[in-house]
């Protein structure tokens, strides 16, 4: 691939200068097919970790997958910050991401382990990384889910050759300016970080029967005293609730349950009649009262 006189990414730039008089700016572009050499059906036999799965084919052979283009935080060994652009070099920067390490661990194992996935491989990229493992995207449900891992938040874009980097790149941008996931780790240790601890999307028995076990925790893992009052809890669509006068000092926790009660210092009411939190996944955003994101969080 060395002897391309242009990339797949300049490519895209120079068509979209030539029809667009050359207007600054890109434009995100799914590649072509054509940079897709083969694919091969497997199922999931174990998620390693976030961005490394034991895979089966149906003749029985087994192999190791590497996600082409993304990595996720470590969880079977130290992390680096500064790998993750932005995250503090020091202890609360490494313990926020083997949090979120295993984050992204729950979240594979949960929509891809014991599941048949398309493994598709990249013109661009070494079919075979450094430790002889398969180097592929992997779709499931039409979905690829390393761009998925990205876009939420649960990776980094890994500095490689692979077609998709242009794309991958925009949506880590975006990941970063929202804090979602591991990007909340870039204030880790700080006066104000607030840090979504538990989401509990699926309540005991019918979500609508019993919306005080349907809830959201926060803590604030920061070093001084922060008040929320004003802040905002939002869903993917739109749903969001206001805090009033409540404070939460270093360690201390609150939970916002769906339905009625008294608030207290640690449990407040968001006096809804029925379910937020879509058991089948959503995204908790929270704002502070100027609009700002503090951090978002996909399930």
């Amino acid at each position: 691939m060395e002897n391309k006189l242009i990339t797949h990414g300049a490519v895209l730039t120079l068509v979209f200068t030539l029809i667009f008089g050359g207007v600054a700016g890109t434009v995100a572009v799914e590649p072509v097919d054509g940079y897709i050499t083969d694919s091969d059906q497997v199922t999931v036999t174990d998620v390693v970790d976030g961005d490394t799965l034991d895979v089966r084919y149906s003749d029985g052979t087994t192999e190791t997958v590497r996600l082409l283009g993304v990595d996720t935080p470590e969880t079977h060994s130290a992390n680096t910050p500064d790998e993750f652009e932005g995250v503090p070099t020091n202890s609360a920067g490494e313990n926020c991401l083997a949090d979120e390490g295993e984050d992204a661990t729950a979240f594979m194992t949960r929509e891809l382990e014991g599941e048949q996935v398309t493994l598709k491989f990249d013109s661009e990229s070494d079919k075979r990384g450094y430790y002889g493992r398969l180097l592929a995207y992997v779709y499931h449900g039409g979905e690829d889910y390393n761009y998925k891992l990205i876009d939420s938040g649960r990776a980094r874009v890994y500095d490689s050759t692979f077609s998709k980097s242009d794309s991958y790149y925009s949506a880590e941008s975006s990941a970063q300016s929202e804090r979602r996931d591991l990007w909340r780790c870039r204030d880790a240790g700080g006066a104000g970080d607030v840090d979504i601890e538990t989401i509990h999307a699926d309540a005991s028995g019918d979500d609508n029967d019993n919306l005080n076990d349907e809830y959201v925790i926060l803590e604030n893992t920061g070093s001084s005293t922060i008040s929320l009052s004003g802040w905002t809890i939002s869903d993917a669509v739109g749903q969001s609730y206001t805090f009033s006068e409540t404070s939460l000092a270093p360690g201390e926790t609150v939970t916002l349950h769906t339905g009625s009660g008294s608030d207290s210092s640690g449990d407040v009411y968001w006096n809804r009649g029925s379910a937020v939190w879509s058991n089948d996944g959503d995204t908790v955003f929270l704002d502070t009262d100027s609009g700002s994101r503090v951090t978002s969080r996909a399930y």
